[in-house]
């Protein structure tokens, strides 16, 4: 079985129970070494699951998360203030994407949950070694926003809305 395929078949284990799944059983299972489970949660931490080592096994941490997409279009000039108001209320941008019309969707992981993040992307995009996925489509895009809940995301969609960043879908 290759590595990958092994990696998803561990996350749906430990992903598909509330008991925690001690390494030797998916040692058994796979017909590997202990080292190579071990091995195989580090990558899948690294890759961005949380993964909780107990005394009685792995453990996956899934968040009861609402998610949303919002199409926004705003100048250069006001992409902080657009990642602060998301933030602000509340919520996380994990994404941005753009459908261009000869190359299809294009995106990007941004993963920005706090201020700083927001302001760390701006500088890297002001530097001018990049320029940011809006600017091959007029200023429009999307964004993939997530919350604790449905409330902070219709919180969020209304600011958007007042500040003029969303466009109706």
């Amino acid at each position: 079985m290759r590595a990958e395929k092994r990696r998803e078949e561990i996350l749906s284990l430990i992903g598909n129970t509330e008991n925690p799944i001690p390494a030797n059983v998916l040692k058994e299972r796979f017909g590997i070494s202990r080292q190579v489970i071990v091995q195989d949660i580090a990558i899948l931490r690294a890759n961005g699951y949380d993964i909780t080592a107990t005394s009685r096994g792995y453990v996956l941490n899934v968040k009861n998360q609402a998610t949303r997409v919002f199409k926004c279009r705003h100048t250069f000039e006001e992409m902080v203030d657009e990642g602060m108001l998301i933030i602000g209320a509340g919520g996380r941008i994990e994404d941005v994407f753009v459908n261009h019309r000869i190359y299809g969707r294009i995106s990007a992981r941004l993963d920005l949950y706090n201020r700083t993040h927001v302001e760390e992307l701006y500088r890297s995009l002001i530097s001018g070694a990049s320029k940011p996925l809006m600017s091959v489509t007029d200023g429009y895009h999307y964004h993939t926003v997530s919350a604790d809940s449905e409330a902070v995301l219709d919180q969020t969609e209304k600011l958007l809305r007042e500040r003029g960043f969303l466009i109706e879908i």
